[in-house]
């Protein structure tokens, strides 16, 4: 299996953005199973004609955000991510929920505030 992505120079949105975006959503929806090792940094950079630092940006994002994880001089690998973003997303919800009724927001001012973040997120 060979890692394809295509990153858009012409497009607004960030080069390592771009990167990030692409490998989540192939690593969460299985067609870069856990457990596969991603290219080096340099190696991805070369191959997508993108700067070392671009992609090492991309990586540590995607670390933080529990997608891959990197096992020292044995490279990078899809981490089993599904759990851990489910779980970082419950709990990220309720705080929301719990600031949101220390305002006194009523439950549906608080649905409606939260819908309209998730509005905007996806929009982009």
């Amino acid at each position: 299996m060979t890692l394809k992505i295509v990153i858009d120079q012409a497009a607004a949105t960030a080069p390592y953005e771009q990167l990030r975006t692409q490998i989540s959503a192939k690593a969460r929806s299985g067609v870069l199973p856990a457990g596969y090792r991603l290219p080096t940094v340099r190696g991805l950079a070369e191959q997508l004609g993108l700067a070392a630092n671009t992609v090492a940006k991309a990586y540590r994002t995607l670390e933080s955000d529990g997608v891959i994880e990197t096992r020292g001089r044995n490279g990078t690998f899809v981490a089993a991510a599904g759990d851990a973003a489910a779980r970082e997303a419950a709990a990220a919800a309720q705080a929301y929920a719990e600031r949101a009724r220390h305002l006194g927001l009523s439950r549906d001012a608080a649905l409606g505030a939260a819908e309209e973040a998730v509005r905007a997120a996806y929009a982009k």
